[in-house]
């Protein structure tokens, strides 16, 4: 079983080639919680995510004939971003398989750390599979994601700058997927401080460590897997991670979708940080979670930053129709000069604030001498748009909401 000794290794190695992220204390959520908050910021680290330590320390302790010939993994994201980074500082040649779907900004930010980038298989498994083979094909070391003592030490070192900065530490909230993260902090925090309190996250279409504690070893959740949270949207947590986390880690709760996006948008809005789904869950559960899982100062390990614009987009959307702050309509109304102009001057006496417009007078389902207007809206919360609605319906437009 990993040990804390193996982190502080990983440590040495990693010592100058990786960023030592701030830990930031946030007074507003502090307030919120009722108790200190803080944020180990590896959003912020080099990649945008923690998976370079791990993937640094995993090449750092091979022979360097091997690395000469090449290394090969398969991701659809950060793991691919931070092992192509690790080669490039290592000179030694990389391959990424990605499976198809995958987001052209992440396959063209790991071309831009120099590997090379093939798009093959349907999902994950599919490409893990390629890889693999690719790998004995061409005699290619292939690299894993997380289920490695090696890459799991690296990931521990988070843990141990964490405990270095915050010794009061009481709560440590860290996002799960295959459980590399977690495991590598369990063994640099709780064998040094046994009395912090380790607590896991994870997507609720996505548990796979929740199943796993469920079943007294790893298994397969039976669903897709798709969510917000796409970089800890793993199937199976692994056979080395598991034992780590059952002995360390005191509970696993899950966030569904929702919660997500709506921790996402706070995060830019509160704390002024850009942190992708998989990095959010942790405040998520926090701040929207079925239980209080913070318990004196805690900390939320913000693991990756790698949202692009148009998921960006997407998840704004999304977080801001949680919290009813978003409201999409479709509505039928006359179709004459200054119809427009009057369904316009309505919605600004109530407040809300108009996003988007499209008009469209041609639909061949319409009443002749009628059209369509579907509205974006900003609002002030639920009452509000219940207000709105209410408006709508007395003016005669008929409002139907579109989710």
């Amino acid at each position: 079983m990993l040990t804390h000794q193996q982190v502080e290794l990983a440590a040495e190695n990693l010592q100058g080639q990786v960023r030592r992220t701030e830990m930031i204390h946030s007074p507003y959520y502090s307030n919120s919680l009722g108790t200190p908050l803080y944020f180990k910021c590896e959003n912020l680290q080099h990649t945008g995510s923690f998976k370079i330590r791990g993937a640094y320390n995993f090449l750092s302790q091979q022979d360097p004939q091997q690395l000469a010939a090449g290394v090969i993994t398969a991701s659809a994201g950060n793991h691919a971003q931070g092992l192509a980074c690790a080669a490039k500082l290592l000179d030694c040649p990389c391959r990424v398989i990605m499976p198809e779907g995958t987001p052209l900004a992440k396959e063209l930010a790991t071309l831009d750390y120099g590997a090379e980038v093939e798009i093959q298989g349907v999902g994950f498994d599919d490409a893990v599979t390629y890889a693999k083979r690719i790998a004995e094909e061409e005699e290619l070391l292939y690299v894993p994601a997380f289920d490695d003592e090696l890459v799991m030490a690296g990931q521990g070192t988070v843990g141990l700058e964490i405990l270095a900065e915050l010794p009061e530490l009481d709560t440590l909230v860290v996002p799960i997927g295959g459980g590399g993260l977690i495991s590598g902090v369990a063994a640099a925090i709780c064998e040094a401080k046994p009395s912090v309190r380790l607590i896991g996250v994870e997507a609720a279409s996505a548990a796979s460590a929740q199943l796993a504690r469920r079943k007294g070893q790893p298994a397969k959740v039976p669903n897709s897997c798709h969510s917000l949270a796409d970089g800890i949207a793993v199937k199976q947590v692994g056979e080395l991670t598991f034992p780590v986390m059952e002995k360390y880690v005191e509970d696993i709760v899950s966030v569904e979708e929702e919660a997500v996006a709506m921790a996402i948008v706070s995060l830019m809005e509160r704390g002024k940080l850009v942190v992708e789904g998989a990095g959010a869950v942790g405040l998520a559960a926090l701040l929207f979670g079925l239980k209080t899982i913070h318990k004196g100062t805690t900390v939320c390990l913000l693991s990756g930053g790698n949202l692009d614009v148009q998921t960006m987009s997407r998840v704004v959307e999304r977080g801001m129709l949680a919290e009813g702050r978003y409201l999409k309509l479709r509505l039928e109304m006359i179709d004459m000069p200054g119809a427009l102009a009057q369904l316009t001057q309505v919605l600004s006496h109530i407040g809300a604030n108009i996003f988007q417009v499209n008009h469209d007078r041609h639909k061949s389902s319409l009443p002749l001498g009628e059209a369509e207007v579907i509205l974006d809206l900003e609002t002030r919360g639920p009452a509000h748009i219940q207000e709105i609605l209410l408006v709508l319906e007395e003016e005669g437009y008929r409002p139907e909401v579109l989710r």
